[in-house]
């Protein structure tokens, strides 16, 4: 029985919702911990006889498993998605995950380099190798466009549009949105793809792809996190740093800077404005140091 559930379920997530694979598999496997419970506690359990009584107790035993907050929060979050496409398709009268409450996450602010950070790590590259003035170009780019780092190592060529200043970008659940790329990004793409992309061999079906390996092939989220790691060590920058690091900062420093919030959250291609709001605790925290540092009261 749950087997056609389960099958009706990823094909809504997958055709309708458009979600990528890791997505889908995420929130199959949070509705199989269900089945399994239900299974167990309550055999012929159909989704139309589930009550939110039952759900509360799951949740509560999973967590008394020790699962984490977060963690009993992604499958709740599973249980909800499972639920609205049931009464979607008229499977359920009433939704009995309506009121089901997820645990409170404690959002933790991320760690955020200064311009100077920036520039150190981009100064500590070695642009007398191929590789140093793609690497230059990428980390313009990152930090120019606040890219993820799937949409960094998936750019494709015909996706700037450096007349308009603009690149076009695949997200999350293959979303496209329009990014603004700044004038130094363009210039160090155009020496890139001048003087060492077109003299590069490349791999069939990676012609469109901008950022290229040796072998002509695109680089993989590893690689770019290890490239960051080893400037940070040439740079001497001792903080932790990733491809989202980047990400973290370029919206740190727009909303520092006075940037509409709504604005941040279009070129990050935020789903919800709740995400990007966690870089007002950023600009608050920076705020309250500068306070702290140059008001008199504060230094007396």
């Amino acid at each position: 029985m749950w087997k056609a559930y389960r099958k009706g379920f990823k094909a809504y997530l997958q055709l309708e919702k458009s979600l990528a694979d890791t997505s889908v598999e995420a929130y199959g496997y949070d509705l199989d911990k269900l089945i399994q419970y239900l299974e167990a506690e309550a055999p012929g359990t159909s989704p139309s006889d589930i009550t939110l009584a039952q759900l509360e107790t799951f949740i509560g035993q999973i967590a008394a498993l020790g699962m984490t907050a977060r963690s009993q929060a992604r499958i709740i979050s599973g249980i909800k998605a499972f639920f609205r496409y049931c009464q979607q398709e008229q499977l359920i009268s009433s939704n009995p995950a309506l009121l089901l409450e997820a645990p409170r996450l404690q959002r933790a602010l991320p760690d955020v380099l200064s311009v100077t950070d920036i520039q150190a790590l981009i100064d500590a590259i070695d642009l007398s190798k191929p590789e140093g003035t793609r690497n230059k170009a990428m980390l313009e780019t990152l930090y120019s466009c606040g890219l993820r780092v799937s949409e960094l190592v998936n750019l494709r060529i015909s996706c700037i549009f450096p007349d308009l200043e603009f690149i076009r970008v695949t997200g999350k659940g293959d979303k496209e949105r329009l990014v603004p790329i700044g004038s130094e990004a363009l210039k160090y793409i155009a020496i890139y793809m001048d003087t060492v992309r077109r003299l590069q061999p490349v791999q069939p079906g990676e012609e469109d792809i901008l950022f290229l390996n040796r072998r002509g092939k695109r680089l993989t989220r590893v690689m770019i996190f290890l490239i960051l790691k080893d400037l940070a060590r040439t740079a001497g920058i001792e903080k932790s740093i990733s491809p989202h690091t980047f990400r973290h900062s370029f919206a740190t420093h727009l909303v520092e800077g006075g940037a509409d919030l709504r604005a941040v959250q279009e070129m990050l291609g935020h789903e919800s404005i709740t995400t990007t709001e966690i870089y007002t605790h950023l600009n608050r925290e920076y705020l309250r140091e500068t306070l702290q540092r140059f008001h008199p009261a504060y230094n007396k």
